[in-house]
């Protein structure tokens, strides 16, 4: 993990000290529930529960001689707690530590991601609501469509977004699973059975996996940080989109710029859309450990661990820059600096050109064909386009098109009300009806 790209709560869930801390957790947790059900000796449990502690410096020297670190884990806490601890980790494998400990992370860092999109919902209904019925020109392949407005191109992405709690959900919802039932999944231990992983895990608020083999399967965990992917893709498209607002030539609207910041280093006027390709930048990187995560679904029989080491890296760095990310572009919709006299200018750059659908439909209710009625209004439409005369007027002054529509019928065709007509409804279905 990168301090840069990396929050304190995610640094923390991630540290070696709160890893040691999470299989303790798990440790005891079986401790306790094997003292419950009669599986080892009460006063042995009650000790281990009370002594048990372990130190990472000595867990770190143990590792250099065992070259396990579930073993040199498990040392340190027995040189610590006593004899009591021969009924630590009884029974157990290490995986059933490692899968279980992983589970409990990757379910506080997906509820973190979650309260962070949460958030951005939030930002987007706010602004998108501000901007409700501000005019903008609608774009499809980077050309000037037909006009919307800016807070409906905010509720589309708050819509995507919505889409996007909804699988984090249940990403969360899968990965809130771990396992206690010994080298290959099947309670071969006296000191474990179905009874005893339902009760232990229950201690640590998951659910046990319905089989094992010597592992969690994982493509439950593909689903997690395929989620945490798609989540980061949504971001940076709405990053690229205020990238593309932003330029110059566009300029509708501008990434916060704090006093005393500078853009370049070499030209003074520069205010360069960097939190926006920052977002872009490490969205990328979360989609390429997602792709690790997929690879890592395929280990040989019960279980190799090919998966461990990827692992390592794709858990902190897939969900500290998701967590990064999605705070670092709510701060952004939330100040976005939007630019209404720069919104009107490119409205009315073509001059009406996006009417153009209307009176090709006006035409056909008059009985012209569609073929017919789009050659007449394509050529007025490129004639505008070439600077050589104003759209209404070159529609105006057709003599085939006034032949099917009378002055005041096109007059009212170019009333821009018409493309926000239904702009409440919209928001309505999406937010509610107290967005009205």
């Amino acid at each position: 993990m990168i301090e840069r790209y990396s929050r304190p709560r995610l640094t923390e869930l991630w540290s070696l000290e709160n890893q040691y801390a999470s299989w303790l957790k798990v440790e005891l947790a079986v401790v306790s529930a094997q003292s419950e059900l009669g599986l080892i000796p009460a006063k042995e449990a009650n000790e281990i529960l009370l002594k048990a502690k372990f130190d990472a410096g000595r867990i770190a020297e143990i590792e250099k001689t065992v070259n396990h670190d579930v073993i040199a884990f498990v040392t340190s806490v027995e040189e610590n707690v006593g004899l009591a601890a021969r009924f630590l980790h009884y029974g157990l494998t290490s995986s059933d530590v490692l899968d279980t400990s992983l589970a409990l992370r990757l379910k506080e860092a997906g509820e973190i991601i979650l309260e962070d999109l949460r958030n951005l919902l939030d930002s987007l209904k706010k602004r998108a609501l501000e901007f409700q019925d501000l005019p903008v020109i609608g774009r499809s392949h980077g050309i000037h469509a037909e006009p919307t407005t800016f807070g409906l191109k905010l509720a589309t992405f708050y819509a995507e977004f919505k889409r996007a709690e909804k699988r984090l959900v249940a990403a969360i919802e899968e990965i809130s699973y771990g396992q206690i039932s010994g080298p290959v999944g099947n309670f071969s231990a006296a000191s474990l059975s179905p009874e005893l992983e339902e009760k232990a895990l229950g201690k640590l608020g998951l659910k046990p996996t319905p089989v094992s083999s010597q592992i969690i399967a994982r493509d439950s965990h593909a689903f997690f940080f395929g989620v945490l992917a798609l989540i980061a893709t949504s971001a940076e498209r709405l990053a690229v989109e205020i990238r593309l607002l932003a330029r110059t030539e566009v300029a509708e609207v501008a990434e916060p710029f704090g006093r005393g910041q500078k853009g370049s280093s070499a030209m003074p006027h520069k205010k360069n859309p960097i939190l926006s390709e920052n977002v872009t930048g490490l969205a990328r990187v979360v989609r390429g450990l997602a792709q690790a995560a997929l690879d890592n679904v395929v280990l040989w029989h019960e279980r190799d661990i090919s998966h461990s080491s990827a692992e390592r890296l794709i858990a902190p760095e897939a969900t500290a820059l998701t967590d990064f990310l999605l705070n670092r572009l709510n701060g952004l919709v939330a100040n976005l600096v939007v630019n209404p006299k720069s919104l009107a200018h490119n409205l009315a750059l073509t001059h009406g050109l996006y009417n153009s659908q209307e009176i090709l439909l006006k035409l056909c209710q008059k009985g012209l064909s569609r073929v017919d009625g789009y050659a007449l209004v394509q050529k007025e439409a490129l004639k505008a386009a070439s600077g050589a005369g104003d759209f209404f007027d070159l529609i105006l002054a057709n003599p085939d098109i006034r032949s099917h529509l009378s002055a005041e019928e096109i007059k009212a065709i170019f009333q821009p009300d018409r493309f926000f007509r239904y702009t409440q409804a919209i928001f309505a279905r999406l937010f509610g009806e107290e967005s009205i």
